[in-house]
C-alpha cells in the first residue's frame, strides 16, 4: 500500500534518532542538554526536535527555572495522546480505520474493543515505521521486518539506539491507547529477517 505523507520520515536521520533517544532516556531533558548529549549545535538541535514533535513523537513543555524571562522547553516523550494533535489524530485514525475493517470483515473476536483498539494503533505506529507489521491476535506476537534506518548508524552500539528506540515508541503507543494490552518483550533479529514484539493482556494475568 502506498505510503502515508505523515509517516515517520523524521526518523530518517541518524541525528534525529538519537535525539529521540536522549529524550526517551531522559524525559525532560532541555535542548542544551540535548546539544551536549549528542555533540550537534543548539540550532540544529531546534530544528531537529520540531521536526520530531510535529510528526507526533515528542512533546515540549516550559521548564520554570525560577528566574525572570522565558523559561527553556523541556522534551518529553508522547505518553497521553492529548499532549500532541499528531499523536491524538494518529490513534483516532488507526481506531477509526481498525472498526472499518472489522464490519466489513467480521470475524470472531476473542480480544474486548479496547485491546484492539491498541492493537490498531500499534499497527498504524509500525506501518509508519516502515516496519511492515503482522499482527497474530491469538498469540499476542508481531512480527516486523528489521527496521530501515538500522543501516544509517555506524557502529553496534548506534544500531543497538534504533532498537532501542522503536521498542520505546512501541511501547509508548500501547499506554497511549487505554486498554489491557502491554509489552512482554521486544526482540530484535530473531532470525536475519524478523523481529518481534511479544505483548500480554494484564487482565488475564491478574485474574490468573
Amino acid at each position: 500500500m502506498p505510503r502515508r505523507v505523515d509517516d515517520y520520515r523524521g526518523l530518517a536521520q541518524a541525528s534525529r534518532i538519537r535525539l529521540l533517544d536522549a529524550i526517551q532516556s531522559q524525559p525532560g531533558i532541555l535542548l542544551s542538554e540535548l546539544a551536549a548529549r549528542t555533540g550537534l549545535h543548539e540550532n540544529t538541535v531546534r530544528d531537529h526536535v520540531r521536526v520530531l514533535e510535529d510528526e507526533g513523537l515528542i512533546v515540549s513543555r516550559p521548564a520554570p527555572q525560577g528566574t525572570r524571562g522565558r523559561p527553556p522547553l523541556s522534551f518529553h516523550p508522547v505518553r497521553d495522546p492529548n499532549a500532541n494533535p499528531v499523536a491524538r489524530s494518529r490513534i483516532e485514525r488507526a481506531t477509526e480505520h481498525g472498526d472499518l475493517l472489522r464490519r466489513l470483515v467480521p470475524c470472531a473476536r476473542e480480544l474486548p474493543a479496547d485491546a484492539l483498539h491498541q492493537l490498531d494503533a500499534l499497527y498504524e505506529h509500525l506501518d509508519d515505521a516502515g516496519l511492515e507489521p503482522e499482527i497474530d491476535e491469538k498469540s499476542l506476537t508481531v512480527r516486523l521486518r528489521p527496521c530501515p534506518f538500522y543501516p544509517l548508524m555506524n557502529d553496534d552500539d548506534e544500531k543497538f539506539v534504533v532498537c532501542a528506540v522503536h521498542q520505546r515508541l512501541a511501547d509508548e503507543i500501547l499506554h497511549q491507547v487505554p486498554g489491557p494490552l502491554e509489552m512482554s518483550a521486544y526482540r530484535p533479529f530473531v532470525t536475519p529477517d524478523e523481529c518481534r514484539i511479544e505483548l500480554r493482556d494484564t487482565t488475564a494475568v491478574a485474574t490468573a
